[in-house]
């Protein structure tokens, strides 16, 4: 009889909590047994196992009765995460590696039949998850796992190509010397610097609008969501794809909480390590697709967009019930996933820029093509955006078309790098001031912070009751306000920059 005890990690929502492998080999009829609420991925790990065992060279014990316990029993468990562990208790169960060695060691990673390892999900999320609770293991992944769990900083990561390779450093003690040294596949894997800016389009790249460009510097200087109308062609796709480039550049936090939710939906590339992500959904995606959901729970587009930017183009045509679930992440910058068995939360603090047409054709007020709508089709177009959810976006502006002309001769814009030094001078003057973007600040202290004098109280006074506002709508006009003061210097929000912050909410659609 053989015991042996591998650890690993199993992914619940952005944790990922300690799981035991115990593997006990016995006489008996031949059997490879499985239990602990395993998907059905983990339990078809008994035929990757046998196969990876075998073609290796390295003896698999038909002989005897298997059964693989993944502790804690009530935790779910999903993917071919366990391959990798459930092949080295068996290994380490009947002598042929170590079982004492192993410890001090956490593995995972999914086994090819020929027992090639293979990326897992959530490699980052294992080593955040050791990182926060000062676990003094070393983690053995595939190498472009190892690669991601190695940005997280002080975390031991050593990356292993071939089942070979992990079974040769655990060889047990008096085996073949020469067997004993690790293949070429085994290395440890050193952290990727956090050198050079992240690279994005030039806003320079687009002519003209500079209504529209001075929108995107007042969004991105007080991270205020945005959203474009005008017709198609206009410009707004391109508007909305360069306006990552206008925000700071990423902290080790934020590229390390955005890293990790791309790794848990296997979308993480290491090229895009530090650069705010830009999520564009179609517009068919499904509410569930846009804030998360399934069982087990998974992140949603608005999650992967944290620290980034969410671009909702054809914002209209969207699912009434995927806008409606944007509410409460706007307000809040996360989103709650609720099933019978599971709860999980998840970090949504997103920037949401969105486009869309003034009507089903798209060519309302356009002077070089005839809207061929009724009044009724733009009613109902537009009613399809609620009170409630374009209350919650704070800058409405429109992009026109350009006539050929002014397309063609017009000069190169003004370059990002010039827009975003604006944007985070202006940032930084908030965060001094405080301690948080314009955005986010709390009711109770935008009193203090806005210093309005009587004539811009007079002035928003009369402005919000013949506009009919909301109560939130205020809020973020002179939470919009403030920003503006912030660009221009100024230590008081004066008329001037709550008359621009009023003229970016005039002309939303449905108010």
């Amino acid at each position: 009889m053989g015991l042996s005890l591998v650890q690993s990690r199993a992914l619940v929502g952005l944790e990922a909590a300690a799981v035991t492998v115990e593997v006990h080999l016995a006489n008996g009829l031949p059997a490879f047994t499985l239990v602990g609420l395993a998907d059905v991925e983990v339990k078809e790990a008994r035929e990757r196992v046998r196969c990876a065992i075998q073609n290796a060279g390295l003896e698999f014990p038909h002989n005897k009765k298997i059964t693989v316990n993944l502790a804690p029993a009530d935790l779910p468990k999903d993917s071919g995460r366990f391959d990798l562990p459930i092949a080295l208790g068996i290994l380490a169960a009947s002598g042929q590696v170590d079982a004492a060695r192993l410890a001090g060691h956490e593995f995972a990673g999914e086994l090819s039949l020929s027992g090639e390892l293979r990326p897992i999900r959530g490699a980052l999320a294992m080593a955040l998850a050791l990182h926060a609770q000062k676990v003094a293991r070393r983690l053995v992944l595939p190498p472009d796992s190892a690669r991601e769990a190695a940005l997280v900083p002080g975390t031991r990561v050593y990356r292993a190509q071939h089942l070979l390779d992990v079974v040769q450093h655990f060889q047990p003690a008096g085996a073949d010397a020469a067997a004993v040294e690790p293949g070429p596949g085994w290395g440890v894997v050193e952290a990727e610097p956090m050198d050079g800016a992240a690279v994005y389009e030039d806003l320079s790249d687009v002519r003209g609008h500079r209504g529209a460009k001075r929108a995107l510097e007042i969004a991105a200087a007080g991270g205020h969501s945005l959203l474009m109308t005008g017709p198609p062609g206009s410009g707004k796709s391109m508007l909305a794809q360069r306006f990552a480039g206008l925000l700071p550049p990423m902290t080790v936090d934020e590229a390390l909480q955005s890293a990790a939710i791309a790794s848990l939906a296997g979308r993480f590339v290491l090229a895009h390590w530090a650069r705010r992500p830009t999520c564009s959904p179609h517009h068919s995606a499904s509410a569930v697709a846009l804030v998360g959901g399934g069982s087990p729970p998974r992140p949603g587009e608005i999650s992967l967009a944290h620290h980034g930017v969410l671009f909702l183009d054809e914002f209209p045509e969207f699912a009434r019930s995927a806008l409606e679930a944007l509410r409460e992440p706007l307000e809040t910058g996360t989103i709650t996933i609720a099933r019978a068995a599971r709860r999980c939360e998840f970090p949504a603090r997103f920037q949401l820029v969105a486009a869309m047409n003034p009507c089903p054709c798209g060519y309302l007020g356009a002077p070089h093509k005839a809207c061929r709508c009724t009044p009724d089709q733009i009613t109902r177009y537009q009613s399809r955006l609620s009170g409630p959810l374009m209350d919650r976006i704070d800058l409405h502006v429109e992009v026109p078309a350009l006539p050929a002309d002014e397309l063609v001769q017009a000069p190169p814009g003004e370059s990002t790098a010039a827009l975003r030094a604006r944007c985070l001078q202006a940032r930084e003057r908030a965060l001094q001031r405080q301690g948080c973007s314009n955005q986010a600040l709390p009711p109770r202290a935008l009193d203090a912070q806005l210093q309005l004098d009587d004539a811009a109280l007079k002035f928003l006074q009369v402005a919000a009751t013949r506009l009919g506002w909301s109560a939130r709508a205020t809020h973020r006009a002179l939470k919009v306000a403030r920003t503006v003061a912030d660009l221009a210097g100024a230590e008081a929000t004066q008329v001037v920059h709550l008359a621009e912050a009023m003229q970016y909410r005039r002309t939303g659609v449905g108010e």
